[in-house]
């Protein structure tokens, strides 16, 4: 009986400190200003776009690294040496962004942040595209 009551303390208290984790390694929304100026000071970071390829090669933020969302936890050793780094990662409207972030804080990232607006509002404000097509 004592040992089942240790293991449900135990469990609980793991669970606890995953949410608490989860929680303090959101990725905070930073605006186009915030990462022109961060791309202008060549402060060491990962632009990560996790659109599909074909979405990438029609257009996408200079010096981005393209990883698909649907992809990343099997190409996380791409990103190796970058779970101290700021990683920006944006999608094109924010849903596969999220997904994203959830993989990169599982896999201990904590230095996330989020393009507001993503790329539909980057390149609806006419700032710099790379096209690969």
């Amino acid at each position: 009986m004592k040992h089942i009551l240790v293991k449900k303390i135990a469990t609980t208290i793991v669970f606890v400190l995953a949410v608490a984790t989860t929680w303090l390694v959101s990725a905070k929304d930073i605006n186009q200003t915030e990462l022109q100026q961060i791309m202008k000071n060549d402060k060491q970071v990962i632009l990560l776009d996790v659109r599909t390829v074909e979405e990438f090669e029609e257009g996408h933020i200079p010096n981005a690294v393209n990883i698909p969302h649907k992809e990343l936890e099997a190409r996380l050793a791409e990103l190796t040496g970058a779970k101290n780094t700021q990683v920006v990662i944006y999608c094109r409207s924010g849903r596969r962004a999220e997904v994203a972030r959830e993989v990169l804080v599982k896999n201990g990232f904590n230095e996330l942040d989020h393009l507001s607006g993503d790329f539909n509002e980057w390149s609806s404000n006419n700032l710099p595209i790379i096209k690969v097509k």
